[in-house]
């Protein structure tokens, strides 16, 4: 058995204010990303290596890097959200992407309107990705139609919305565009 004859890794010193700083700006130069997440990477890091000298304030960090303009929570939560409807994801899973995004509740409550005005879209570009409805191949069955209904229910859409596209005949020649005018979300 051959000999290793690396030498163990030593651990990174413990983090430091200007350590943790330039962690911070390097994190938020290379990802698009919100407050919150960029505290928990703080935090993370602070965890993992340790700290030395006065205590952290990861959530003045935070604040700072946003008050320079590094961080813009409600253009990332506009960008992703649309971003998930252009994937065909509903307003449910878009709403749970803000949350664990860190998104504050003011950001979400402003976006939330442009959100549920694409969910009928979005709802019927899942469809179409997942031949569901109008844009399936053939009749389904009973079984197989409560199988899609679920799919878009774990894509986020509203259970009427999806009940709704999914009862559709296949390749039935519909306008989206009202189709969407009597949607529910």
């Amino acid at each position: 058995m051959p000999h290793d004859r690396r030498q163990p890794r030593t651990p990174p010193p413990p983090l430091d204010a200007p350590a943790l700083e330039r962690m911070a700006l390097r994190y938020v130069e290379r990802f698009a990303t919100t407050r919150g997440r960029l505290v928990e990477y703080l935090r993370r890091k602070i965890r993992e290596r340790g700290w030395d000298g006065e205590p952290a304030d990861p959530v003045a960090i935070g604040e700072r890097m946003a008050g320079l303009g590094y961080i813009d929570d409600r253009a990332f939560a506009e960008a992703r959200a649309a971003a998930m409807a252009r994937r065909g994801l509903g307003a449910r899973r878009v709403a749970d992407e803000f949350r664990a995004s860190g998104i504050d509740g003011a950001d979400i409550a402003a976006l939330t309107p442009d959100v549920d005005a694409r969910s009928c879209r979005a709802a019927l570009t899942f469809a179409r990705r997942k031949r569901i409805g109008p844009y399936g191949n053939t009749v389904v069955d009973r079984p197989a139609r409560e199988k899609q209904i679920a799919a878009m229910l774990r894509a986020g859409h509203g259970f009427a919305l999806a009940r709704r596209i999914a009862a559709m005949e296949p390749d039935v020649d519909f306008d989206p565009d009202v189709f969407c005018d009597g949607a529910d979300a």
